[in-house]
């Protein structure tokens, strides 16, 4: 049988998974509104853009992203496509097998775009008097 301190640390979980499911949620929802992007297609300009050269292989942004190799290729080929063109692909020279994917000027600045609605969404999000006392309820609890 659980104990009380094993069913309250469970529920505590739960409260701050749905705190993170809804800001997710809303992110996605303002994201591709306000800058036709997923919240994953966001992270694959973030993280491209984090790079010296602004590119990676496919296979290191699915990881990182944590899609399938298809999902991945689907979704860089939306953001390659003419009608965006965020990103581009590029076979590696070293091994005709690898193919890179950079981020483009056009790319770059529908991120620019995107990372002030997505820092003032979160902000927003965070800055919620009853999130807050949450957060901080959760914080204490998993201190104990």
């Amino acid at each position: 049988m659980e104990t009380n301190r094993e069913l309250d640390f469970i529920m505590n979980w739960l409260s701050f998974t749905r705190i993170q499911m809804n800001i997710t949620n809303e992110l996605e929802r303002v994201l591709q509104e306000k800058h036709q992007l997923s919240l994953n297609e966001f992270y694959v300009l973030l993280f491209l853009s984090q790079t010296p050269d602004k590119k990676l292989r496919l296979q290191q942004l699915q990881n990182m992203v944590g899609l399938s190799q298809s999902a991945m290729s689907r979704l860089v080929g939306r953001l390659e496509a003419k009608s965006c063109g965020a990103l581009e692909r590029q076979t590696c020279q070293e091994d005709r097998r690898g193919i890179y994917t950079s981020i483009t000027e056009v790319g770059d600045e529908q991120l620019g775009k995107a990372v002030k609605t997505f820092n003032e969404k979160v902000s927003n999000f965070l800055l919620n008097t009853d999130l807050e006392h949450e957060l901080y309820s959760l914080v204490d609890y998993f201190k104990k």
